[in-house]
């Protein structure tokens, strides 16, 4: 056990000072081979914590109430003119990029309205992007997501994922592959069973060959509390397709190791020494939300067997991930200039994908202290 604890002190302490050094060089020192069939760059911010209120450095005021959205973006909070005069400078070019793919996406959709009808959008088949109308606003609303995602507040992420989530209603069977983007949004909103049973769904209703993705009638993204405690062996199974959905899963089984590891290491230590109503504040600061709901059934001392199967299941995990793909656990730690590049093309297995999966799901990782570490650490045994 104090082996186990210590693999995860070691990977908080480690990820601390990468992510100081990657936000102070722009970069780690590993660069990113070069490759070819690359596109434009893209912009990528790095995220140590998800902004919950005012979008100012240093200000810790989080009550929505009584703060103001920055009017370019609609995606930044302030609590007064000050701290957004302060924050201008380093948010003023991701607020020009919202600004603008805003603009044309409802340029898209006005035009898509005026040619095909409003109908479209609510009696039309959910297969937009095989209707080649509908292309032009498909690529816009989506372009809308990514600048979004510039912005590494609560407010921007989830106005990022209402965007994807009615694409994917428009197109159940999501030609276009934003599905991949959409678990670790959950996961950086703390919404961990939703990211587990989005990804369930797809590796599993959404594997079946007689599936009928034009009948609206068809549960869609059905799956509710499924057991994230469950062996991992559809995701295993399904790395290679759906390599975004494993990534994701690690991270969930990650945060569920973490946070049982630290809530049994808390009770050991304070349990005879303290009364509940001190020992039990732990649960309020878990990574996963799912350990804060599930409260009553872990509330247990003795949490040896679960942790004993998650540890399990993040190595079964991360060797499907390794498998899968060879350079995505490696880009993971030492992601270079990974997260800005554009793979114009990319098949199952090569760098493309890596950088296409690193890109959706970097954030949520770098925001839960020590998981990269862990993955580090996996790599070094």
């Amino acid at each position: 056990m104090e082996d186990i604890l210590g693999y995860i002190r070691r990977a908080q302490a480690e990820d601390r000072a990468s992510l100081d050094e990657l936000n102070s060089n722009g970069q780690r020192s590993n660069q990113a081979p070069n490759v070819t069939q690359q596109g434009p760059r893209m912009a990528f911010t790095i995220s140590k914590e998800l902004v919950l209120g005012c979008t100012a450095p240093g200000c810790s005021r989080i009550m929505t109430g009584g703060l103001s959205r920055c009017t370019g973006c609609r995606a930044a909070l302030y609590c007064g003119r000050e701290h957004q005069h302060v924050d201008r400078p380093a948010h003023k070019s991701a607020c020009s990029k919202i600004r603008k793919a805003n603009v044309a996406y409802q340029e898209a959709e006005r035009q898509l309205r005026d040619e095909e009808g409003d109908a479209i959008f609510t009696e039309g088949p959910p297969h937009f992007w095989g209707i080649h109308e509908t292309r032009p606003y498909m690529r816009a609303r989506f372009t809308l997501v990514e600048s979004l995602l510039l912005v590494n507040t609560e407010t921007a992420v989830n106005a990022a994922l209402d965007h994807l989530l009615a694409m994917l209603q428009l197109c159940r069977s999501d030609n276009m592959g934003v599905r991949d983007v959409v678990p670790a949004l959950f996961l950086r909103l703390r919404k961990d069973q939703q990211a587990y049973d989005f990804c369930k769904w797809w590796v599993t209703t959404g594997q079946e060959g007689d599936y009928d993705w034009g009948d609206k009638t068809s549960p869609y993204l059905a799956t509710k509390q499924a057991d994230v405690f469950e062996d991992p062996r559809e995701f295993v199974r399904n790395a290679t397709i759906s390599l975004s959905f494993a990534v994701s899963v690690t991270l969930v089984k990650i945060r569920l190791l973490m946070d049982l590891l630290a809530l049994q290491r808390d009770r050991q230590i304070a349990a005879p020494k303290l009364p509940s109503e001190i020992t039990d504040q732990g649960f309020v600061h878990c990574t996963s939300a799912i350990i804060q709901r599930q409260r009553q059934e872990l509330e247990r001392e003795e949490q040896t067997l679960n942790i004993t199967m998650l540890r399990k299941h993040v190595e079964q995990l991360f060797t499907a991930v390794k498998e899968s793909n060879k350079h995505f656990w490696p880009a993971l730690v030492r992601p270079g200039s990974h997260l800005e590049a554009r793979p114009m093309m990319h098949g199952f297995g090569d760098i493309g994908q890596m950088q296409v999966v690193l890109r959706a799901n970097y954030n949520a990782w770098a925001e839960t202290e020590g998981a990269i570490g862990v993955i580090e650490e996996l790599l070094q045994s």
